[in-house]
């Protein structure tokens, strides 16, 4: 459970020591808001993303099915930065061709953005969790990502991307299931 009054204390404090005046129009109300914009932005803190596969349909598919260019936007663990990019996944079925609506990826995706992350972690909690709750015989993430860390501060390299994966099972295995992965998200270089 986020502490709202908590961030909102943090944030005034904050708002002091950088040598602003926390009572000033115009910032009156910004610890509020702050906690506020941290309720949402962490929203995945307590939810178990597995939930959102509990709910399938054994349709006998056993072929490759791909949702890309999912996208999403989180918070780096180390700036409390936000990091954004697109989230491509892929996964084989289990052996009773078990599928679930393409639209409970997306909501894995978002459930494991909205918490303090790293990208590497992300791509691995993400093909983890599709792994263990659709028994899948393969599981593919790629996220393409940018990070305000490294364009906004410190080296200052806007436009610079990140790309990070993780391979399960088959897709792992076999190099032509994950050739097969990589052609249809468009990355078989």
């Amino acid at each position: 459970m986020i502490n709202k009054d908590g961030i909102r204390l943090a944030f005034e404090a904050i708002i002091a020591s950088i040598g602003e005046d926390v009572q000033r129009e115009g910032l009156s109300d910004t610890p509020r808001r702050f906690a506020d914009m941290y309720e949402e932005l962490f929203s995945g803190m307590n939810i178990d993303p597995g939930e959102e596969l509990r709910v399938g349909y054994e349709i006998g598919h056993k072929e490759m099915v791909i949702l890309k260019d999912i996208p999403f936007y989180s918070m780096c663990e180390h700036h409390f930065l936000p990091f954004f990019g697109v989230v491509h996944i892929g996964y084989i079925p289990d052996s009773e061709g078990r599928v679930v609506g393409i639209s409970k990826l997306a909501r894995v995706v978002e459930i494991i953005a909205k918490r303090p992350q790293i990208q590497e972690r992300m791509a691995t909690q993400i093909a983890d969790t599709i792994e263990v709750n659709l028994s899948a015989e393969g599981v593919g993430v790629v996220i393409e990502a940018e990070h305000m860390c490294m364009t906004m501060r410190g080296i200052k390299k806007p436009g610079s991307g990140v790309i990070t994966s993780a391979l399960r099972g088959i897709l792992r295995k076999r190099g032509e299931s994950r050739a097969e992965f990589l052609a249809l998200i468009g990355k078989s270089r």
